[in-house]
């Protein structure tokens, strides 16, 4: 690579990406093509597209070396210069010489064409972010972090992000593997992460280059892309394309399928969601989104063995899989069947990822999978995905353990599926794949604040489920208590009440008050009802006309609450909670069980985790919240007192600058304020920055639990 440095202009906004958003996923990108060429490497292999970035150059002297203005993509070229430092560090670290030396020469320039220090980098970012740039890409390897200044600084944490990143993927498969590894990474990384790069001449307008690449066009999806090649692919068959048309590709331009779903951060077309979904099902391959065109073509001319006439059949038959499954699973009330009710719970666990498993065990093309088989493995998955959801592991792995899934059954044969599931996930052990046991579940749930920490619609499921329990509800027996719970759409409630200090006196069995705000929010206090209580009865005394027990009564058609009134008699007080929250938590390991004598071994390894809570920069950096978005005090009294969310995720509150919402608001209020109940975002309908963090942390599809509106005691 050519000596350069490509300068970000003073006007550019701060480095905002982060590990969720943008870290991981273009280290996920790189693997997946690492991982392509270790499989198959005397094939040539299509680089991986990164998007597009826009330069300008600058009159330089003569002699002096080329230097270029990043207009667009600054982001972008400055965390590529992280990871491939990152890479060159611990490839160093790993005694690959070679690849190192190759690497190199992407990050820094030749020293005899450097004149100052800066020089040195290829790419120089903004003002803000220079030291903790330089201080990091300049750090002698081994790096220690620790030591560095600027610590926390999100180009360091990104540098470490990759350089952790790396020395694990270099040492997964054992010493003897990792000079093979090293050449192949770095190869990937060098020839196969591609850029399209519009340079631009000094004299040329950049702002309108900027605002013509940026601007909002009509973009075809990639079922319009499959679709042009399908019917071009026909054309040349000969067939009767109008016929095979309306036959087999027509319902696919219905509201049904033109219905735009949210995935991640993007909004995409369902029969897009569907082709990629039906590539994984018959690849066994993990297919991100922007590769699902070129996928289909590969394996469409080079692994189906079938001409498009019946390609397009086979499309047809799996969407009826697919649209048959979604549908049972949006039934509310009355009966389901269990494929449906497996598609309605991972649905409330936000898992789209599954569907490619669904469509793999009733695939039409192949021979049927044995009922008890489809039921042992729709038994284990869900298993698998509500206990991980319980003890709040990582969901980052999911569609990659689905592809593995699908490949294990091509593999196996498709009688013996759900044995061959329940063999793998029980012999898992990684933070990502592993299978919580009774044990670790049974430790987390006891106290766990399950109203704030577990999402409504999880919770409610979770309630759903020990109701249907309860009601007789179980593998291969016959429900005594006539139909199942309705389903999404009953009301959460506690027991006792939030508001407990006005009514509900600690009972002389030596329980205190921070006792008691521990189990306010546990399993054993929460129920469901067919419709909400009013105020003055939720917060009322236990006993009485009016009171928490005669509201519940009401709703005894639920056997959760004729539990509840049975065990509350003639109290409801801690020690009900504490018995409460063992039978639900007993009856949850026996509705989502293990296999016998199962013990994951995870668990006691790890450290306690606690997951980071987001910051404003990780909104802007995701595009859920803008710079410049003014924030609206929630309380009268502050009106007209408004902040301005900056660039890099600071708060302005007049004319004082804070380094979180929180700050912020409590400068305003004059005492310690959670600044994310604080603030609003807009007034009608009124909007919360907890709201917008609650969307964020949905788009990730992570729980990271939900905020209160009601309660502005919540952690910053």
């Amino acid at each position: 690579m050519q000596p350069q440095r490509l300068i970000v202009p003073l006007f550019q906004r701060p480095y905002v990406w982060n590990e969720e958003t943008q870290w991981e996923p273009l280290w996920n990108d790189l693997i997946r093509v690492v991982e392509r060429v270790l499989a198959r490497p005397a094939d040539k292999h299509p680089p991986h597209f990164l998007g597009a970035v826009v330069l300008q150059q600058v009159q330089n002297p003569v002699g002096r070396m080329q230097e270029r203005t990043i207009i667009d993509g600054q982001q972008r070229l400055t965390t590529l210069q992280l990871l491939l430092d990152a890479l060159h560090t611990q490839l160093l670290a790993a005694g690959a010489a070679g690849p190192a030396q190759r690497i190199q020469p992407l990050v820094e320039n030749a020293e005899a064409f450097c004149t100052q220090p800066e020089d040195r980098f290829k790419v120089w970012p903004t003002n803000r972010d220079r030291p903790a740039f330089n201080a990091v890409m300049s750090a002698t390897p081994p790096i220690d972090y620790s030591t560095l200044a600027f610590p926390g600084e999100r180009m360091q944490e990104a540098h470490r992000y990759f350089s952790e990143s790396a020395a694990q993927w270099l040492q997964e498969k054992g010493p003897d593997a990792i000079q093979q590894r090293a050449a192949v990474i770095e190869t990937a990384a060098r020839e196969l992460l591609q850029l399209v790069v519009i340079d631009l001449t000094v004299d040329e307008n950049a702002q309108e280059i900027f605002e013509t690449l940026n601007a909002r066009g009509a973009q075809l999806t990639a079922a319009d892309l499959i679709k042009n090649f399908i019917f071009q692919r026909l054309m040349e068959e000969g067939a009767d394309v109008e016929s095979l048309y309306e036959k087999y590709w027509k319902e696919f331009e219905t509201a049904f399928w033109e219905a735009e779903l949210s995935v991640g951060r993007v909004r995409t077309p369902r029969s897009s969601l569907f082709l990629n979904h039906w590539l994984v099902a018959r690849t066994g391959e993990e297919v991100v989104a922007r590769e699902v065109f070129d996928r289909f073509k590969r394996y469409s001319v080079h692994e189906s063995g079938q001409p498009m006439t019946a390609l397009i059949q086979h499309l047809s038959k799996a969407s009826n899989v697919y649209r048959s499954f979604i549908e049972a699973a949006s039934v509310r009330t009355g009966h389901i069947e269990r494929l449906g009710l497996f598609g309605y719970r991972t649905s409330v666990l936000e898992s789209e990822v599954i569907k490619p498993l669904v469509l793999c065990l009733l695939d039409p093309q192949e021979a049927p999978i044995p009922e008890s088989q489809i039921a042992k493995a729709l038994d284990v998955v869900e298993s698998w995905m509500v206990r991980r959801m319980l003890v709040r592991a990582t969901t980052k792995s999911y569609s990659q353990v689905v592809a593995e899934l699908i490949a294990l059954i091509q593999r196996t044969g498709r009688n013996s599926a759900g044995d061959e599931i329940e063999k793998f996930f029980a012999g898992q052990s990684g933070a990502n794949r592993y299978w919580p046991d009774d044990a670790e579940l049974r430790g987390e749930l006891t106290l766990l604040q399950a109203y704030r920490r577990i999402g409504r619609g999880r919770l409610r499921m979770l309630l759903e489920a020990v109701e249907d329990r309860m009601r007789g509800w179980q593998p291969g027996q016959v429900a005594m208590g006539g139909e199942r719970v309705a389903r999404s759409t009953l009301a959460i409630e506690h027991v006792m009440p939030r508001k407990w200090q006005s009514r509900w006196p600690l009972m002389p069995d030596g329980h205190t008050e921070e006792e008691r705000d521990k189990l306010i929010h546990t399993l054993g206090n929460l129920t469901l009802l067919t419709g909400r209580l009013n105020s003055r009865v939720s917060n009322g005394p236990w006993a009485g006309p009016g009171g928490k027990r005669s509201g519940l009564e009401g709703n005894d058609v639920l056997l959760l609450n004729r539990d509840v009134l049975k065990r509350g008699e003639p109290s409801w007080s801690e020690t009900q909670i504490a018995e409460r929250t063992e039978y639900i938590i007993s009856t949850i390991l026996r509705i989502w069980p293990v296999p016998a004598g199962h013990k994951s071994g995870f668990a006691t390894e790890r450290a306690p985790m606690r997951r980071r809570r987001p910051k404003l920069a990780d909104l802007i950096a995701a595009n859920a919240l803008q710079p410049g978005t003014v924030l609206i005090p929630r309380r009268k009294q502050f009106s007209g007192r408004t902040g301005t969310v900056l660039p890099d995720g600071r708060v302005e509150v007049e004319n004082q600058i804070f380094d979180s919402p929180s700050l912020a608001a409590a400068h305003l209020v004059g005492h310690p304020m959670n600044g994310w109940w604080f603030f609003l975002v807009q007034v009608s309908p009124r909007k919360s920055l907890a709201a917008v963090r609650r969307e964020y942390l949905d788009s990730l599809d992570e729980d990271g639990g939900e905020d209160d509106d009601e309660d502005p005691d919540d952690e910053d």
